[in-house]
């Protein structure tokens, strides 16, 4: 099979695709053809060896850890009529899904529900999990004003979506006028440009004075902190990522002298939720099933340009969820 390979860290050359030979699964596993690879910013950290301990790769490996496809041979204790199945699954942190062929446990496969795409399917099992946890935390209600940065990415589009569903007034924010035009599309109440010095100010201008009652921020950095100063009183600060490569700066000091309260979705909290993430996956799947949500497949690259999908990335070049298509 064809799969890409990483010997070393370093930058996207590091991903090279290359003839290596077919997996077979363990006795608790199913073999998958993927038809459809998750690309997450995590991946590009993990290939640069910067995603800490817990996600510290052994080289040389195959990125990747979510996959869609067709189980096409189970192992001895995985009932047979799992092959020619429709399945989604997070890999964790083995991961092997830059491939053509790919192995899960079987306990961790989700059945692709009959009307949803295995693209579709990939966004949900991953970036779908981590809004439905962000929601959880979050609670948007119909008096809210929202804002939401990186608002045109996988999560973001999802979380534009979820809000005006509650029926808060939604302001989200995004890099540059065909980003800014998708979150309109979307049905943001506003739409912000944040690649402007003066963002802020329009945000307050088109909430009309209305304090931010909620911000969603998976940018952190300079940006993180302009969404903490925006909320008003009893303001609430999720924080569900640092795609500036940096967390937001805040203090007890913002706490006590705001009136905020701040939080995070993700790490400790996603990785040790009680009962684990898979109800989460699973509601993800469910909500995207029933047209609840609906993620945006925003660059599909093909399994060699595995390369290419992670510059594109680390440049915010792209929208939505990226995939690769082997």
């Amino acid at each position: 099979m064809r799969a890409i390979r990483q010997y070393a860290f370093g930058g996207p050359e590091e991903l090279r695709l290359e003839e290596v030979p077919d997996p077979h699964p363990g006795d608790d596993q199913v073999r998958i053809r993927v038809e459809s690879a998750g690309v997450h910013l995590l991946d590009t950290m993990i290939r640069q060896g910067r995603g800490g301990p817990r996600v510290a790769p052994r080289l040389p490996m195959t990125p990747g850890r979510e996959v869609a496809g067709v189980v096409d041979e189970v192992g001895a204790d995985v009932d047979a009529d799992l092959v020619g199945r429709r399945v989604v699954v997070d890999l964790g942190l083995a991961g092997g899904g830059y491939a053509e062929l790919a192995t899960a446990p079987a306990a961790a496969l989700h059945a692709i529900p009959d009307d949803l795409d295995a693209d579709s399917a990939v966004a949900m099992v991953g970036t779908g999990r981590t809004t439905m946890a962000i929601l959880e935390l979050a609670r948007p209600t119909a008096g809210d004003v929202v804002l939401i940065t990186a608002a045109a990415g996988g999560i973001g589009t999802l979380l534009v979506q979820a809000s005006r569903t509650a029926g808060a007034t939604v302001v989200g924010v995004a890099g540059g006028p065909a980003k800014v035009a998708l979150v309109e599309r979307l049905g943001a109440d506003h739409a912000v440009d944040y690649s402007r010095s003066d963002w802020p100010a329009a945000v307050r201008e088109v909430s009309a004075g209305r304090p931010v009652t909620l911000a969603l921020d998976g940018v952190g950095g300079r940006i993180g902190r302009s969404a903490l100063e925006l909320l008003g009183v009893a303001g609430r600060l999720v924080m569900f990522g640092s795609s500036s490569g940096s967390l937001t700066e805040l203090s007890a000091d913002d706490l006590f002298g705001r009136g905020i309260s701040a939080a995070s979705a993700i790490g400790a909290r996603l990785l040790q939720r009680p009962g684990g993430t898979r109800v989460l996956e699973r509601d993800a799947l469910e909500a995207a099933r029933v047209k609840k949500l609906v993620p945006v497949i925003g660059q599909r690259f093909a399994l060699a340009a595995a390369a290419d999908a992670h510059a594109a990335l680390q440049s915010r070049a792209t929208t939505g969820k990226t995939v690769l298509r082997p």
